[in-house]
C-alpha cells in the first residue's frame, strides 16, 4: 500500500485466539487498519461486542448464518488482506473464497496447505494474490527466505515448545488427561490446537505445511524442541550456516508482519534483548513418546490424500479426547489405524478433498467408537 491509504482487512474466526489478536493490531493501529468485515463461528456474545464497536463492518455468525453466508461475505466484502483464524479443517473453503475474490491471504489456518496444497498454491498463483503464513514458525521462514532467497535455503528447522509433557516418561504421557494436556508452558490458544501442541501432531501438520508453503520435500524440514520459545524457527543455507528468527511469544508479531507485508513498519510491541540473562535450550523430539510427530512426516512423504485423512482422523480423535473419552495415549492409536488405509490419488479439486475428509473422519469415528467401547 502506498502513502497513507489504511488496508481493510477481513477477519475470520475473530474471537479465537488468532482473531482476537488480529483485532487488537487493528484497534492499537487505526491510521493503518480498517476492519471491512469479521466472522465467529458460536461465540454470539463475543460476536455481538464486535458487532457494537466495528458497527460498519460486515459480520457473520457461522452457527446462525451458515457457511454459505460466510463464503458471500469474503466474496463480497472491499478488502485487501484477509486472516484466516478459522480452526481446523472447516477453514479451507474461506481460504479459497479470499484468493479468489481478489485478496491477500493471511494464513493462519494450516489445514488449507495440509488438506489442499497442490490446489491453493496454483490458485494464488492464478489470482496473483499472495499467501502470508501466519503462524509464527512460518512467518519467521517466509521472511527469512525473503532475505536470502529460496535458491539458498538448503534445510528448514521449526521449533517446538516441546507442550506440557516433554519431560514426562512415556507411561505417564499415556495416561494424560485433558487438563494436563490443555496446560501449556508458553502459548495460550484454542483447546484443540493445544492438545495438538501437547502430542506434536501439531508440529507435524506445520512440518506438512512448510512443505507446501516453501516447496521443500519433507526429509528438508526439520524439528527442534525449544522450550523456551524464542527462537521461531531456522533457515539452514546451502552453505551449512544456520540463521534464524527471534522474538517473544506474542502472535500480534506475525500478524502484524502479514499485515504490513511487504513493508515493514514499527510497532509497540516488546523488543528482545539481552539486556538480562537468557537461556535457550534445543533438544530432538522425542519420536516414541510423540508418535503423532512421526506419523505426520509419513502422510507428508505419501502425499495424495494422506494429509487429508491425518487432519480429519487426528480432529475426530481430539474431539473425543476432549469429551473424555479416551486416555491421551488413543490420539496417536486411532490415527495411525485410519492412516492403515489406502488414502492414495491425489485430490483434483476442492470437492475431492472434502470427499477424502468425510470419509477419513467416517472411518475414525468408528476406530473411536470401538475404543469407546473397550
Amino acid at each position: 500500500m502506498e502513502g497513507n491509504t489504511k488496508k481493510k482487512v477481513l477477519v475470520l474466526g475473530a474471537t479465537g485466539s488468532i482473531g482476537t489478536s488480529t483485532i487488537d493490531c487493528i484497534k492499537k493501529y487505526p491510521e493503518r487498519f480498517e476492519l471491512a468485515g469479521f466472522s465467529a463461528n458460536s461465540d454470539e456474545k463475543g460476536f455481538e461486542r464486535l458487532k457494537s464497536e466495528f458497527p460498519g463492518a460486515a459480520a457473520v455468525l457461522v452457527s446462525r448464518d451458515g457457511t454459505d453466508a460466510l463464503i458471500a461475505m469474503i466474496s463480497g466484502t472491499e478488502a485487501d488482506v484477509a486472516v484466516n483464524g478459522i480452526a481446523g479443517a472447516a477453514g479451507l473453503f474461506p481460504s479459497k473464497a479470499v484468493l479468489e475474490s481478489g485478496k491477500d491471504l493471511a494464513l493462519a489456518n494450516k489445514e488449507t496447505a495440509v488438506m489442499a496444497g497442490n490446489l491453493i498454491i496454483p490458485l494464488a498463483q492464478r489470482t496473483g494474490k499472495k499467501i502470508l503464513p501466519v503462524d509464527s514458525e512460518h512467518s519467521a521462514v517466509f521472511h527469512l527466505i525473503e532475505a536470502y532467497g529460496r535458491e539458498s535455503v538448503d534445510e528448514i528447522i521449526l521449533t517446538a515448545s516441546g507442550g506440557p509433557f516433554r519431560t514426562w516418561p512415556e507411561e505417564k504421557i499415556a495416561r494424560a488427561t485433558v487438563q494436563d494436556a490443555l496446560k501449556h508452558p508458553t502459548w495460550s490458544m484454542g483447546s484443540k490446537i493445544t492438545v495438538d501442541s501437547a502430542s506434536l501432531a501439531n508440529k507435524g501438520l506445520e512440518v506438512m505445511e512448510a512443505c507446501v508453503l516453501f516447496n521443500i520435500n519433507p526429509e528438508k524440514v526439520k524439528v527442534t524442541v525449544h522450550p523456551q520459545s524464542l527462537v521461531h524457527s531456522f533457515i539452514r543455507t546451502r552453505d551449512g550456516d544456520l540463521y534464524c528468527q527471534a522474538s517473544y511469544p506474542d502472535m500480534r508479531r506475525p500478524i502484524l508482519s502479514a499485515l504490513c507485508w511487504p513493508e515493514k513498519k514499527g510497532n509497540l510491541l516488546e523488543k528482545f534483548t539481552f539486556d538480562a540473562p537468557c537461556e535457550m535450550t534445543f533438544e530432538p523430539p522425542r519420536k516414541s513418546a510423540f508418535p503423532l510427530l512421526g506419523i505426520a512426516y509419513k502422510a507428508a512423504v505419501l502425499r495424495g490424500g494422506y494429509p487429508v485423512a491425518f487432519n480429519a482422523s487426528n480432529e475426530e480423535a481430539v474431539n473425543a479426547f476432549l469429551k473424555g473419552a479416551f486416555s491421551f495415549s488413543g490420539l496417536a492409536e486411532i490415527t495411525a489405524e485410519v492412516m492403515e488405509n489406502d488414502w492414495g490419488g491425489t485430490p483434483a479439486s476442492f470437492e475431492e478433498v472434502a470427499d477424502v475428509d468425510s470419509r477419513a473422519r467416517e472411518t475414525a469415528r468408528g476406530i473411536i467408537k470401538r475404543f469407546i467401547q473397550k
